[in-house]
């Protein structure tokens, strides 16, 4: 494939250095130190391995839902793969 003055593999580096980019932004943005026993919202009791599971986590699952909710979180990818815009 033709790709003009960038090197083989240019491509494939910029798609891994915007992935990593992005990796290192949401790890920053997770909480950290010593989680809440009790939620910080509604005061509901946070299960130890929840807390385990998530260090400094300061929600319930319930109130963490609805939060990401809220913020218009998705795990499901809804663009789709440049691939299949192509084809």
């Amino acid at each position: 494939m033709a790709t003009g003055w960038a090197g083989d593999g240019a491509v494939n580096d910029q798609i891994d250095a915007t992935v990593k980019d992005a990796v290192e932004r949401a790890r920053r943005q997770l909480p950290t130190g010593p989680g809440l026993e009790r939620c910080e919202e509604c005061d509901a009791p946070i299960p130890p391995a929840r807390r385990r599971a998530i260090p400094g986590v300061r929600l319930c699952v319930a109130c963490q839902e609805a939060h990401d909710q809220e913020n218009g979180f998705s795990a499901y990818n809804r663009r789709g793969s440049k691939d299949s815009q192509l084809r």
